[in-house]
């Protein structure tokens, strides 16, 4: 494998005409300097300069290899400056409004990854199920599931064609049995969500036969907080109908499985949210490029 300190040593040396004068430059011993051109001419199999105990000159070999190999540490320069230049440019506090299980379990691990891709940039987050009101609360972006109610927001798709999934543990389904169609949820305890005092048990699925199938549901449990309904469903106190990033980990690992897959769940796409044109600075588009790199990567 080609190593960069030894194309260093290559253009250094034919540039100065001398292999200790390019040592000098490069602040190593002439016997560094002359192990790393060998190294270099076993690694081409190419002679690339001609020696006797009076000169040094490149071979035909050596002058046609020595353009590739300045172009190849230009762009290796070039391509160290763009970085050094993003991380320098890329520099604030970003104010975020998170939900709580998909913030918690999927968007935290990621938003430590881009701060130290980016250290310039600090953060201030809250998390929460409860939506933010952007126009009176201190939050530059929000990241939600959803269509969006208000049009004058401004939405950009992390993952558009994310849908709901119903989940159950392994231990559950051994205990409780497995579903066979929609309707079989009225008989099972399912685990719902409340926000702003109102409980979701009316779970709704993509169209079958043209039309949309909605199913009551009860149990024994319920809560305004979404990551405690995945943690019970992980626990095998019930059936979940959560979206499927907030479960992807857990269905890997074999903690929860997907009950009648071949039903499509209801669309939850997930934005990043701005309350106006403005806020979509460098920052808030790297962020979310970024974000959709790692979904991609689930």
């Amino acid at each position: 494998m080609l190593r960069l300190d030894d194309l260093t040593v290559f253009v250094s040396t034919a540039d100065q005409g001398s292999l200790s004068a390019a040592a000098r430059i490069l602040a190593i011993s002439p016997a560094m300097a002359s192990a790393s051109l060998k190294r270099l001419e076993a690694e081409l199999q190419l002679r690339l300069f001609a020696r006797t105990t009076r000169s040094l000159r490149l071979t035909d070999e050596g002058e046609h290899y020595l353009r590739h190999a300045r172009e190849a540490l230009r762009l290796l320069r070039e391509g160290h400056e763009t970085l050094m230049q993003g991380k320098e440019t890329l520099t604030g506090t970003l104010k975020i409004s998170l939900s709580s299980d998909v913030g918690r379990n999927v968007l935290l691990p990621w938003l430590d990854k881009f701060q130290a891709q980016y250290p310039g940039i600090s953060y201030q987050m809250s998390v929460s199920d409860r939506l933010a009101d952007m126009a009176r609360q201190p939050v530059d972006l929000a990241i939600r599931y959803g269509k969006l109610e208000d049009s004058s927001l401004v939405a950009m798709p992390i993952t558009a064609d994310n849908r709901r999934v119903l989940v159950a543990s392994p231990d559950y389904v051994r205990q409780h049995g497995r579903l066979n169609a929609l309707e079989d949820l009225r008989r099972h305890n399912c685990l719902r969500f409340a926000l702003d005092e109102v409980i979701y048990d009316r779970w709704t699925f993509a169209p079958q036969e043209g039309e949309t199938s909605m199913v009551q549901v009860s149990g024994n449990r319920c809560t305004d907080d979404s990551d405690l309904v995945r943690r019970w469903a992980v626990a095998g106190l019930g059936i979940a109908y959560k979206s499927r990033l907030d479960v992807t980990a857990d269905l890997k690992a074999g903690r929860l499985q997907v009950l009648l897959p071949e039903i499509a769940g209801e669309e939850v796409p997930l934005n990043l949210v701005c309350i106006h044109r403005s806020q979509v600075t460098p920052i808030v588009i790297q962020l979310r490029d970024f974000l959709r790199a790692q979904v991609e990567q689930m």
